[in-house]
């Protein structure tokens, strides 16, 4: 069979990066692989497996030959570009926000909702969902097609790799600023990061929540369930790479902590690690660089009627953003719904 080409879009960034490893790792059935950015990356070289490739620039690239495109540039260098490069004919799979409330653009993720990535035709776009919206909708699937879920109350507890590299750096150098008793400066975020949690995740709306926030409710009735009420509490905590959530549910049906054990034992992409003693759980710091949604601390709410609480804990580089990107990429090849273009000899 003939390989795909992908453009990777934002290679130079933590996800464009993550991207590029993963496709290798899988072994993605691309014959070519291009690695685009801002003009001001031009000529930066980027890994892709054993390989280097020199980053091009993405304003006067030709996408007319490319099969997929991963884009991982920020929301509005993709309301700007996705539609271009749809229109050039590569299905874009996009890692923003931009698209993902949009009617006639797919929101998936592949263990979830794979069979709605058909209708990616309508624009050329198929939509990722946001990092800690992916890895709750993957340990809520299998509960509510077991128990109908009624309502969701989420705390989360994201890492800085989720507000981009200058994050990470700007965790780092406060942290070292704290041990030499040097001036902490907060660029990325409105207050200090070492040693202190913000309960601040991207803009504040009218009504008190944070778009991060906003996103979690309607992402997870997009891709899952119009009928789940969900409230979430999104919170920046000085981890690297990693997000965790407090998960609480209420169901409509009983189901009971053993029963929602075995199911997540068994779901895609589901890991259940849940040994009632000390460190019988999974931290951010274990699942960094691994690709599972991990679960633990089931246990019964009894302050509701069919209460469940969790704790779950993935990588947001990978399932989060790049993982998931790719994976609905292969949901695109193995069901079939796209075919790479025949080169020209």
């Amino acid at each position: 069979m003939m390989g795909y080409k992908v453009a990777c879009v934002g290679a130079t960034g933590n996800v464009g990066r993550e991207m590029l490893n993963i496709l290798d790792e899988r072994k993605f059935p691309a014959d070519e692989v291009v690695a685009l950015a801002s003009r001001r990356s031009m000529g930066v070289e980027v890994s892709y497996g054993d390989r280097t490739l020199k980053v091009k620039a993405l304003e006067n690239y030709d996408f007319s030959d490319v099969d997929i495109c991963l884009m991982s540039a920020g929301g509005a260098v993709s309301k700007e570009w996705s539609p271009k490069i749809a229109a050039a004919g590569a299905v874009v799979i996009d890692n923003s926000s931009a698209w993902r409330m949009d009617p006639d653009v797919p929101l998936i993720v592949p263990e979830v909702n794979a069979a709605a990535a058909a209708g990616f035709t309508k624009r050329n776009i198929i939509a990722n969902p946001n990092c800690s919206t992916a890895q709750l909708v993957v340990a809520l699937k299998p509960l509510h097609d077991a128990a109908t879920i009624k309502r969701v109350v989420v705390s989360t507890y994201q890492s800085v790799s989720g507000a981009g590299k200058d994050a990470m750096d700007e965790l780092f150098s406060q942290t070292k600023a704290v041990y030499t008793n040097s001036e902490l400066i907060n660029k990325k975020f409105p207050k200090r990061i070492a040693f202190n949690v913000i309960p601040e995740i991207d803009v504040f709306m009218e009504d008190g929540y944070t778009k991060e926030e906003w996103k979690m409710m309607m992402e997870t009735k997009k891709i899952l369930d119009p009928k789940i009420m969900l409230t979430a509490t999104c919170v920046r905590v000085p981890v690297f790479i990693g997000h965790s959530e407090s998960v609480n549910v209420e169901f409509e049906k009983p189901i009971s902590v053993e029963e929602a054990r075995n199911i997540l034992r068994n779901a895609p992409g589901c890991l259940v690690i849940d040994k009632h003693e000390p460190g019988g759980y999974v931290t951010p710091y274990e699942c960094a660089g691994e690709d599972a949604t991990y679960i633990s601390r089931i246990r019964e709410d009894a302050t509701v009627e069919n209460g469940l609480a969790f704790w779950c804990v993935s990588d947001n580089l990978r399932k989060g953003a790049a993982l998931n990107a790719i994976q609905i990429a292969e949901v695109l090849i193995n069901r079939k719904l796209l075919q790479p273009k025949k080169k020209a000899a």
